[in-house]
């Protein structure tokens, strides 16, 4: 285990108004939400971790996954493998795949990078 992704639990059905009534992006706030399942959210914007701030790679050192402890669902991050001092924590956002219109490019510079997110 490296980090756990904090955050306030929101439900998916508000992602999208909690986030344009809250963090309107003219005000230079970015968006650091994690998917947990169909029903809730992990938002991190303004109350997460560390965690919010580690990046996406197509070849990641650390992988996420959904634990339930004692009843409560936490997003948890595990390395793959060792992790030397320094080197930048990664890993696979897996978005949803999307029609060719609603890409996002790719720029983790891997070398098998799939050229995007989604």
């Amino acid at each position: 285990m490296v980090i756990e992704y904090a955050g306030i639990v929101i439900r998916s059905e508000d992602e999208m108004l909690y986030f344009w009534v809250l963090f309107l992006p003219s005000q230079g706030i970015g968006c650091y939400m994690f998917r947990i399942d169909d029903f809730d959210v992990v938002d991190a914007t303004m109350h997460g971790n560390a965690a919010r701030f580690i990046n996406h790679s197509c070849e990641p050192n650390c992988y996420s996954r959904v634990i339930n402890v004692e009843g409560r669902k936490h997003i948890v991050i595990f390395a793959l493998r060792k992790i030397y001092r320094g080197e930048e924590l990664t890993y696979d956002y897996k978005f949803p795949i999307e029609d060719a219109s609603n890409k996002l490019s790719c720029n983790c510079g891997a070398r098998r990078c799939r050229r995007f997110l989604n």
